[in-house]
Formats: structure tokens, sequence, C-alpha cells
């Protein structure tokens, strides 16, 4: 016989947690799975812990700006085992508190390898169980490589925990995985490579303000090769030996450690969702609007499981999360609101995004003003020796609105935030400049930008 509950949720990520509390506190009869540690990956391996080591490089950074402007940073470094142990500090006690506080509020919780057995049914390591709905959460996984060699290659959650940092890193593919280690990685003394197949890293950012990265990557060692691909990877005495081609050609690097940095996909293939009756592919749960599976009525998804408009991100998890239940309880149809949520890389200084690209923007055929600031000599970042800085908002003209808005620079992934908002409500550049902010803070830089 097997148990029954009223929703089980797969993954104990910050989607899965949400959902189940929302639904625990409703009454029903609720349990959540997780074959790994409860917290996800961005708490546990993602996030998190990669903005605690951040954290030791914008140290490293801060001082290299202000040389010769009364700091002296010679004898400045990064210990890598102590900042380790900082990042350990905080992951480490996640799991357990995340699972008293699901227990506290009623959850079931549950450990081990979750497989669809039929539509409602599923088993967790040989023992049975059934539910009237089910949430699937369960996260992704870096997408499967096919060059020779491609075994030999770490993965981020790897890169967290390495005990000591090599001198030589060489990172796959020009996404966010890539650009936040090897802007950690080069401040922490190690040489980064980044090789990307393409001709632009960081697609969906703007693209002027990504060459400014890349010049700002530059000086500090990255060294990235565009339109690249990786032959195979071998080991060798001191490493690894990396054969590239670009334009034809081919060249053999050598490198202490690689790291895949080329993209995720959604974590199913073991879940035995065709038993279940579910379709899915590689982006997630074949999902309607609202979030429950066009296939099988009693499955929901959120996430990376889920096939939708929503960016890859974990507030957009935990929205599609929290609207999945609020749907399951009410029997209604809701869709999650998408406008307005911002993304960063945050490399040093971080990137920021929000809304549309000015090449989307300008598909719509809308009247389209395009207020580009080099902030590089504002007073914000000659304060703290930044070079490297810029903002572009895009604006409606017909409405005064802003339709989008991409910024480079330190704290610029607090100021996208205000802008963000101002999309989601529909503000105008008028009403942003009537508000009266703190001054000097960055912040007050949002006025002169639009």
């Amino acid at each position: 016989m097997s148990q029954h509950f009223d929703l089980i949720v797969v993954g104990a990520g910050m989607a899965g947690v949400a959902a189940a509390n929302k639904c625990a506190a409703q009454g029903w009869q609720v349990a959540i799975v997780d074959a790994l540690p409860y917290g996800g990956t961005c708490a546990l391996r993602g996030c998190d812990p990669k903005k605690i080591l951040r954290r030791g490089a914008e140290i490293i950074d801060s001082a290299r700006l202000m040389r010769g402007k009364g700091i002296d940073d010679a004898d400045l470094s990064i210990n890598w085992a102590d900042l380790m142990k900082h990042k350990h500090g905080f992951t480490d006690p996640v799991p357990q508190s995340m699972e008293d506080g699901l227990s506290g509020n009623g959850v079931t919780t549950l450990h081990g390898h979750a497989t669809f057995t039929g539509p409602q049914q599923l088993e967790i390591d040989g023992t049975s169980y059934d539910a009237d709905r089910f949430l699937v959460a369960a996260g992704a996984r870096p997408r499967p490589l096919e060059f020779p060699g491609h075994e030999h290659l770490v993965d981020s959650t790897d890169f967290l925990d390495l005990t000591e940092l090599p001198s030589r890193i060489l990172f796959v593919g020009g996404g966010f995985i890539s650009f936040e280690f090897a802007h950690i990685a080069a401040r922490a003394g190690s040489s980064p490579v980044i090789v990307d197949r393409g001709e632009r890293p960081l697609k969906g950012f703007d693209p002027d303000l990504v060459e400014l990265l890349v010049d700002r990557g530059r000086q500090v060692g990255i060294d990235l090769r565009r339109t690249t691909t990786i032959v195979d990877v071998a080991p060798s005495e001191g490493g690894y030996l990396v054969t590239l081609e670009h334009a034809g050609s081919r060249e053999t690097i050598e490198t202490d450690l690689v790291v895949h940095g080329a993209g995720r996909v959604a974590e199913l293939a073991d879940l035995g969702l065709e038993a279940a009756g579910v379709a899915f592919d590689e982006h997630g749960i074949h999902v309607s609007t609202h979030l429950q599976s066009t296939t099988n009525p009693a499955i929901w998804a959120a996430g990376d499981s889920a096939d939708t408009d929503g960016m890859p991100l974990t507030p957009v998890a935990v929205l599609e999360a929290k609207v999945a239940a609020s749907n399951m309880i009410k029997g209604s149809t809701t869709s999650p609101d998408y406008a307005g949520i911002p993304t960063a890389v945050f490399t040093i200084p971080e990137l920021a995004r929000v809304g549309m690209l000015e090449s989307e923007a300008r598909a719509t055929g809308m009247d389209l003003a395009v207020r580009y600031s080099d902030t590089s000599g504002w007073y914000a970042n000659y304060r703290v020796g930044e070079t490297t800085a810029a903002a572009k908002v895009l604006i409606d003209r017909s409405t005064d609105q802003v339709v989008g808005a991409h910024l480079l620079g330190p704290e610029y992934g607090e100021l996208v935030n205000t802008l963000g908002l101002a999309i989601k409500l529909g503000l105008t550049t008028r009403q942003l400049k009537s508000a009266t902010a703190a001054y000097p803070t960055v912040g007050s830089d949002l006025g002169s930008m639009l």
C-alpha cells in the first residue's frame, strides 16, 4: 500500500520549498523529495556561494583601483582556503535549516531518487507514493558535451568546492558561469581562458556593454577566445592539453583545470516522466501558461523543469512555483507576470539587464529613445576608481516609459531593480525623475541616466 498525499514536490530547491510551504499552510498533506541535500543549486551550488567568493575578488579589485589614490595594495591577496571556509560557513547549515523549516510547517521530508511509475504514482528508492498533484521543480544539470575528453571537465559545483585554486583555468562557454568564475579566478591569482564558439559572449545582454566588460576583463588577465571550438581534452603531466580550433587552424594549450560553463538543461531524464504520460524535452516539461502539464493534469512544473517564457533565474523559479501552488489551491489558471524581472552577471564590475534589448525594441517599430551614458567619470565611479561603467536606457517616446535598461558598473545590480520596478508598474521617466534620492549614492545617478 502506497502512502497518499495531496501534493508531492520533486526538488527541494528554493522553488520547491516555496510551493510546499504554501500548500501545507492550507492544511494539505504535502511531501517533498530530493536526492541531494535540501537547498538546491542557488543556495548550495550556485548564486549564493558564488557571490561569497566574489567578495574576495571585489576587495582585491577595489584596492587595485585605488592604487596611487591612497591605498597600498602591494601585499594584498586572497587566501583561497580561508575564503572557502567562509563560504562553507553559509552553505553547510542550509540543508538542515531548510528541512527543519519544512517539517515545522507540516511538510513530510523525503530523501532519495524519485521516479514516476504512473500518472499519479512515483517510487522513491523502491517505496511507492501517490498523490492528487505533483510539482516538478528538479532544477538543471550541465549540458552534455560531445568532444573527446569531455569527461575530464569539472562543473560549477566542483569549482565552488575547490580546496586550492589552480594557476591556469580554461572555461568552456561564454555565458554567466564562465564569466563570473573567470573574474573571481583572475583576482585570486589565476590565469583564466574563456573559450566561446560564438562571436558574441553573454548573448542575452547589451552587446555594447558586453564589449566594455570584455575589455575590462582583458585588463585583469582574462583571455577570451571567440569563434573557437574545443577539439579534444587530454590529460598531461602538468594538467590537461586542450586542442582548440579557430578559423580552420588548430592550437593546443596546457591548463590545470577545465570547467564546464557551456549551459544547462532541465534535470528530467531520470524521473520516468514517460510513465506518467508527461511531455518534455531538454527545455523542460511542456506546460500551459498557468504551469500545468499539457499532457497530464496532475503534474505541474516550475523553474528549469518547466518550458516557459521565464528566464532561468532563481527568483523566476520561485515566482512560478508560487503561481503554480496558488493555481492548485484555487483551481485557477493565473499565469506568472514576467514583466520587469532583472538579471545580472556578477562579474567585476557587474553587468545588469531588465526589459528589452535595443534590437528587440527597434524590431517592434516603437518610437524609441536610447539614452546612453558613459558613467565611468561620474562621481559614484570616480569615488571608487572604476574606469569602466556605462548605462543604456531604452524609452518609448509615445508613453515616456522605460522598456529596457542595461547597466555596467559597481552596484548597478542594485540600481537595475528600480528600473525593473518602473517597467513592472509602468512608471514614466518624468515620475522617476521626480523622486529625490539620498545623495551621494549610486541610486542618485538614475535621473541623469534618463
